[in-house]
């Protein structure tokens, strides 16, 4: 499978007065394609990814161009880039448009641990969840 790509459309709230996408949102809508990849995605293979909890164990954004709001969505490819026993990493490549030709405008990196909601601790990932990673898993490091 490689790269999955999710199409996230900004609200006329995301807009700055510049009419792009203020910074803080663009992290809402980098959310907004992974929970399409997790749990849509998951759920069709199974079951969500990660029913108990998951949290941001890190996160690095690197804004290269504006993401206009001009009532097109954004297309957000999303591949695992790391997969441990305890956390995983994910890229994503915000477009600034619809289409894989739009430039890219963002570039995100997010590590992401599982969480046991009751038991309030890390816990490891289980083979299931492993498995459907694995299948999103990209070429290289950078998710290039």
């Amino acid at each position: 499978m490689g790269v999955y790509y999710a199409e996230v459309w900004p609200r006329w709230s995301d807009m700055d007065a510049y009419r792009h996408v203020n910074h803080a949102q663009t992290v809402t809508l980098l959310e907004e394609a992974r929970l399409q990849l997790l749990y849509g995605e998951g759920a069709r293979h199974g079951g969500a990814l990660v029913d108990g909890g998951l949290v941001v164990a890190r996160l690095e954004v690197e804004y290269k161009a504006p993401l206009f709001v001009n009532g097109n969505p954004f297309r957000v490819g999303v591949s695992v880039t790391k997969l441990r026993v305890a956390d995983f990493t994910l890229h994503q490549e915000v477009h600034c448009g619809p289409s894989e030709a739009d430039k890219v405008g963002v570039v995100a990196n997010v590590t992401l641990a599982p969480y046991d909601l009751d038991g309030e601790r890390p816990r490891r990932l289980t083979e299931q969840e492993r498995d459907f990673l694995a299948g999103w898993r990209s070429e290289s490091e950078n998710g290039a």
